[in-house]
């Protein structure tokens, strides 16, 4: 295993030096004759990127979509996919599954052969069933709810992001185990996402001897007050907080409970592990627990992805950036490697080739989930999030 695992990380870095290598010299697109005898350039391979480019989730899509135009802007400049140039379709779904869904709807007819989003699991559920229909390749960065792989109603869905249910599994063995708390209170926002989440941080607790739930309940995504929330979790006498849901919410949550002394562990997800959260919060944020992708910061391609972003942006990525970065290497890989556009053919390289990302050297199992790649716990600590050992 460990030889398996090297010969994947020198075939990274030998990959990595040969796209650059490629970019240095470039190349003019593959032509194709026409009936008149000329030479006629093929059609782009459209890839839509469809998520939260704008609203309070915005922080999460705009990195995702950055990530999909940087790879795109590297792989034209090394003659695109088999000689033909990529293009994206970009579209904003606000994480909102009515407009998802219109989203979803608006790319097909505009000729998508692969789609990467969408960002929040609940549109990304809503826009499925439409790509499904269309036999539309999907992959999401971000989308973590675990129906949507384990169910098998979406055979044309996969992620390049752990599942909710190891991501509960997480965040219940830290609390039970490492904060020694016994008595906890889980909330959620009540949608895909955040309640999904909670429902599995719930039955692990309940089923271990350690926990108890002295709380369980859903709150009004975009309330000004939570202070009645807040009267509960003091009431219900919770040792520590676990939430479901993305960081707007949190926010309030956390400053309403310190501003009550309420100095219980706060414990939440990757809805909430963005610097964003941070931002809102402020001082409040410090000492907050959150779940997000293992940190492959390291991972040489992660460091040339970011960098590239630098570059480009002028700032660091946001959250998911490197997810996304791997999703748009695997569909390119997919396409290249199949020398195809069609459906089965992308679901068959998707499933069955090795690629080198960011998170590593990876290919998707049958239900659509990454090989290899999982969640670590992170704490606030002088206003940034710190990867917990």
């Amino acid at each position: 295993m460990r030889n398996r695992v090297s010969r994947r990380a020198g075939h990274a870095v030998i990959i990595i030096m040969t796209i650059f290598g490629m970019m240095l010299t470039g190349c003019s697109q593959k032509e194709a004759p026409s009936n008149a005898g000329e030479k006629q350039t093929q059609p782009p391979i459209k890839i839509a990127v469809v998520g939260s480019h704008s609203g309070d989730l915005a922080s999460y899509g705009i990195p995702s979509a950055r990530a999909a135009q940087l790879v795109v802007d590297q792989r034209n400049a090394a003659c695109g996919i088999n000689g033909r140039r990529i293009e994206l379709l970009v579209e904003d779904d606000v994480c909102k599954p009515e407009i998802a869904a219109n989203s979803a709807t608006k790319v097909v007819g505009e000729g998508a052969q692969a789609v990467l989003g969408h960002i929040c699991s609940g549109a990304t559920k809503a826009a499925l069933g439409i790509y499904k229909e269309s036999r539309l390749v999907t992959i999401s960065p971000s989308a973590t709810n675990p129906a949507l792989t384990q169910s098998g109603d979406y055979p044309n869905f996969f992620r390049t992001i752990a599942s909710d249910d190891a991501q509960a599994r997480l965040e219940v063995d830290f609390v039970l185990g490492h904060l020694k708390a016994q008595k906890i209170a889980v909330l959620h926002d009540k949608g895909d996402y955040g309640k999904g989440l909670a429902e599995f941080a719930k039955g692990f607790i309940e089923a271990d001897p350690r926990g108890e739930v002295v709380l369980y309940e859903g709150i009004t995504p975009g309330a000004v007050d939570y202070s009645a929330v807040v009267n509960k979790i003091h009431q219900s006498g919770a040792q520590a907080v676990i939430y479901g849901g993305y960081h707007p919410e949190a926010s309030k949550i956390v400053a309403q409970m310190r501003k009550k002394a309420m100095a219980i562990p706060f414990v939440s997800d990757d809805g909430v592990k963005d610097d964003t959260f941070i931002k809102v919060a402020g001082e409040f944020a410090e000492g907050v627990y959150a779940t997000g992708p293992v940190d492959t910061t390291h991972n040489p391609i992660a460091i040339e992805a970011v960098k590239a972003h630098k570059a480009k942006y002028g700032e660091d990525p946001g959250a998911f950036f490197l997810n996304a970065y791997a999703a748009t290497l695997a569909l390119v890989n997919a396409f290249e490697k199949s020398c195809a556009t069609d459906y089965d053919a992308l679901v068959k390289a998707l499933r069955t080739e090795w690629v080198a990302t960011p998170l590593g050297i990876i290919r998707f199992d049958e239900r659509g989930d990454a090989i290899g790649v999982g969640f670590a716990m992170y704490q606030v600590q002088n206003g940034k999030y710190v990867e917990i050992k």
